[in-house]
């Protein structure tokens, strides 16, 4: 028996390289047959009709189109309500400015008839004649009249009018000519009015025949 110069056997060596080798077929087959169903999978014909694959396309297309509408139409909403709520804002304070405007030159106009009852009144406290005392009166009501009217208060010209009782308030009826039946015979204190909303009605006086003229205060 051969052995090299450490005393090995040679021999034994060689059976060792002669080992036969096993291989697991078993692992190899279901490879392939893995292989082969996806290759069926993918060879097999769909098992729908060509129409409703269409159809089917047409409705994911349609879904996909809603929901990008839908996005749209929240973009588009949010948009117009932050819009109208800064229009609303806007419309508010140019509101409340313009009251704010109106008060001031209302108020504004009244301050002439102020000046102009201080002047009466200094005027009766200095023992002025009545006539002096009556102008400064006749200038202060004027010019409230005129402050009235730059404010759009009209008055209600009652006198010689038929009565109307959504304009004027009889406080009396009194004896009067045929004619002046059922008209405004004199007036007590003037209506105004702003547009055609009533501040106050004419405190009038109506005229009646005699059998039917009372008081009715």
């Amino acid at each position: 028996m051969a052995r090299d110069i450490f005393g090995r056997d040679h021999r034994k060596k060689r059976d060792d390289e002669a080992e036969i080798r096993v291989t697991d077929r078993r692992r190899i087959l279901l490879d392939d047959d893995e292989s082969n169903a996806r290759d069926a999978e993918a060879e097999a014909p769909s098992l729908k009709p060509s129409y409703v694959e269409e159809l089917e396309a047409r409705t994911k297309a349609a879904e996909q189109k809603t929901l990008e509408v839908q996005s749209r139409f929240e973009q588009l909403r949010k948009q117009l309500q932050s819009e109208t709520d800064e229009t609303r804002q806007r419309l508010n304070r140019a509101a409340d400015e313009r009251a704010q405007r109106e008060k001031a030159d209302f108020i504004a106009g009244l301050l002439p008839v102020l000046d102009n009852l201080q002047r009466a009144t200094d005027a009766a406290e200095a023992g002025s004649a009545s006539a002096v005392i009556a102008e400064g009166v006749r200038r202060t009501a004027a010019s409230f009249e005129n402050a009235l009217a730059a404010a759009g208060v009209e008055p209600i010209d009652a006198l010689g009018e038929e009565f109307n009782p959504e304009l004027h308030e009889a406080i009396e009826t009194v004896p009067g000519a045929p004619g002046d039946e059922g008209k405004v015979v004199a007036q007590h204190t003037r209506g105004y009015k702003i547009g055609d909303r009533l501040l106050r009605p004419a405190r009038v006086k109506v005229g009646r025949t005699a059998d039917k003229a009372r008081v009715q205060i």
